[in-house]
């Protein structure tokens, strides 16, 4: 592709970006194809001679189009959003044409030292102590991977990387029964093993019970097991319960256990003053991570872990060959040794140009929305009769199910995943379930980008109208 014709497709493509952004909304939220359909339509081979950009364009407007789930459409409230905006995206067409491997300081010195000096701005944001250093990493399952291995390296003296498990006792990772399924994958990828995860009991808010945390660890090492890690969670991925940083860890300072907190979601609420709250307790926390691409307008990939000793977290997974040895190691941050990729992208970049583009003020005013419109849906659902509110609404989530009188929870589970799969085959609205206490649970998430409280109530409209044509 000549300059020229770059150009034009460029021109052409931004024209096309900005009419989606505009028109998002417009579209079914969850994709209406069928498995295979998409892939049929791909032909068996590659071309063997070159095709106009054109066709790509066509074909993408034709059937990719039609095969993607609108995760930036206002009316999406299932999961946790994956927000863009503007900046962002401007800022990712940048990292894109630069094609930086920022893998040490010397592949690009701007891209290391802007993340070193954007971590502090975001440290600084959400209330960490100023003695915890950041490095973006790709998402929270990697930074919690590298929490795991970096407690089980402090907990064996750094042998494990050198030995492996036969020469180190039996390590225990500790969790709540509502923590993320990262840390399942993770304790299995750092060789600890599953069944060396204790999930703890929750209480009434389905936070994690320091009670019980207490007893296991104690029980664990008259056992002669060894504790390495407790993760608490600041937002759990089903109701946004918030873990009690303080209580759990004076019982990790204790036992001498690395207490690692994983906030994806809630953590950039942690921007709102009187959220500071929810890091009550922060003295004790040794790692910690936030996903600003999930609440914080930024494009995905964009994960901050935050470490209060990275001298640890570099022990644990430098590797020095002769090809990486440069003139300024020790004087700079090489981020290929703060995690488990080698290569990286320039992240830096977007989260700097949302940062600067919104203002702290102006990121505070659209989170403290979301929450406000949580707070509304809330309402909204507990005026209706036939319907009732499950766990306590802490930020941007309410979890809820219609329960019409006089039907047994068999069938109100049955009720309530047809009525979730017909809101979501509708196309007009998506949402996302768990369960709570055996109950089929919806989950609305209030945190898309655009969201409005218009936007909710009609998506509640909806809802009560279905399950009220459901019924029974």
């Amino acid at each position: 592709m000549k300059p020229d014709e770059f150009r034009k497709y460029a021109h052409e493509l931004v024209e096309w970006m900005a009419g989606y952004m505009e028109h998002v909304e417009d579209y079914p939220v969850k994709s209406q194809v069928r498995p295979g359909e998409i892939f049929s339509k791909i032909p068996d081979h590659p071309p063997l001679n070159p095709e106009p950009f054109d066709a790509l364009i066509r074909d993408l407007d034709s059937f990719i189009m039609p095969g993607i789930t609108h995760w930036q459409s206002p009316n999406f409230f299932a999961y946790f959003p994956a927000n863009v905006s503007p900046p962002s995206i401007l800022a990712e067409m940048l990292i894109s044409t630069l094609g930086a491997q920022c893998m040490i300081w010397e592949t690009s010195p701007a891209a290391a030292e802007l993340e070193e000096k954007v971590m502090i701005w975001l440290r600084d944001m959400i209330g960490l102590p100023g003695s915890f250093e950041g490095v973006i990493q790709d998402t929270a399952s990697t930074s919690t991977l590298a929490a795991i291995i970096t407690a089980r390296e402090k907990a064996t003296g750094f042998s494990f990387n050198e030995t492996g498990k036969s020469d180190s006792g039996t390590l225990r990772v500790y969790c709540s029964e509502q923590t993320h399924s990262s840390v399942d994958k993770a304790v299995k990828i750092s060789g600890i093993g599953r069944k060396n995860l204790v999930k703890i009991p929750v209480r009434d808010d389905f936070s994690l019970d320091p009670v019980k945390l207490r007893e296991a660890i104690i029980n664990d090492k008259k056992q002669g097991y060894i504790p390495v890690c407790v993760i608490a969670t600041i937002g759990t991925t089903g109701t946004t319960a918030i873990d009690p940083i303080k209580s759990i860890g004076e019982i990790c300072r204790e036992h001498g256990i690395h207490l690692h907190v994983d906030a994806a979601m809630g953590g950039t609420a942690l921007i709102l003053p009187e959220f500071q709250w929810m890091l009550d307790g922060k003295e004790y926390i040794d790692s910690f991570v936030f996903n600003p691409h999930k609440w914080m307008f930024t494009n995905f990939d964009c994960s901050a872990y935050f470490v209060r000793d990275a001298g640890s977290l570099i022990r644990t997974f430098e590797i020095l060959p002769e090809y990486l040895k440069t003139r300024t190691r020790g004087k700079v941050n090489d981020y290929r040794d703060w995690g488990v990729p080698l290569g990286r992208r320039f992240r830096a970049l977007k989260l700097w140009s949302v940062i600067r583009s919104y203002g702290v003020e102006g990121l505070q005013s659209r989170v403290r929305e979301h929450i406000r419109i949580a707070s509304e849906l809330k309402q909204m659902i507990t005026q209706e009769n036939d319907f009732e509110i499950l766990a306590p609404v802490f930020l941007s989530v309410v979890c809820f199910r219609y329960c019409p009188a006089g039907i047994d929870e068999e069938q109100l589970n049955r009720i309530n995943e047809t009525l979730n799969h017909t809101l979501n085959d509708s196309g007009r609205i998506y949402l996302s379930h768990t369960v709570l206490g055996g109950k089929y649970t919806l989950r609305m998430v209030t945190a898309q980008t655009n969201v409005t409280l218009e936007h909710v109530r009609k998506a509640w409209v909806l809802i009560v109208e279905t399950a009220r044509s459901i019924g029974g």
